[in-house]
């Protein structure tokens, strides 16, 4: 009886190899984002677009192989919180990312669904870092909204006085706005850089086209 495993073709090689490949560049740029003192802003950009090119080149499930992939990577390496961590928002919106763009969906539906994923991806770290340092890092957001909010009402001297709803709300419709403007800047990229890994994406809406289309390099 030949026991001797099946040989594999050469799609399933390279469907593997790039998988290993892209998963391992997702780690050390989660790694780097930790332990480097400078370059975040870059590398928190650079995070989901290893994944979400895997599976524009490979499909869904390469895409979810990877991210599996790298997440026991980074357990391995940083432990389970942090390695888990690396699902909110940036995992979760590699995967959305990728599906819609493989799918030719408009950037309408993958702008705004991306945005409202990474909003509650950002709340999600949020509840999980303050259980692990056994503080409200909500409350401590808030106190800095409060002062900003009090800057802004004395500097165009608004008659009115801030209470905690109007804080909360600032606060959350910022977060928002940072995650519109960042799941943004990911389409920006993507739409820059991958055509030249022959991985295009769906073209933006005319209304975007202006503000997303670089000059070729």
């Amino acid at each position: 009886m030949n026991l001797d495993p099946m040989p594999l073709s050469r799609q399933q090689a390279l469907r593997l190899v790039e998988g290993a490949y892209l998963a391992a560049t997702t780690g050390l740029i989660w790694l780097a984002l930790y332990y480097l003192p400078i370059g975040g802003a870059l590398l928190r950009l650079a995070v989901p677009l290893p994944l979400t090119l895997l599976q524009l080149r490979r499909g869904g499930h390469s895409g979810a192989e990877g991210l599996l992939l790298a997440v026991l990577l980074l357990t391995a390496l940083m432990g389970p919180v942090r390695g888990l961590l690396l699902l909110f928002p940036y995992g979760l919106l590699a995967l959305w990312l990728g599906w819609s763009w493989y799918r030719g969906l408009s950037w309408w539906l993958s702008w705004g669904i991306g945005a409202m994923l990474g909003t509650c991806g950002f709340l999600v770290r949020i509840v999980v870092l303050s259980l692990l340092i056994g503080e409200n890092l909500w409350l401590v957001i808030n106190r800095g909204g409060a002062g900003l909010l009090e800057r802004l009402v004395a500097l165009f001297d608004l008659p009115m006085a801030p209470d905690m709803t109007q804080v909360q709300l600032m606060v959350l419709a910022l977060v928002v706005m940072q995650q519109v403007i960042y799941v943004l800047s990911l389409h920006a990229l993507a739409f820059w850089i991958f055509p030249r890994l022959r991985s295009p994406i769906p073209e933006p809406p005319q209304l975007l086209y202006g503000f997303v289309a670089f000059d070729p390099i």
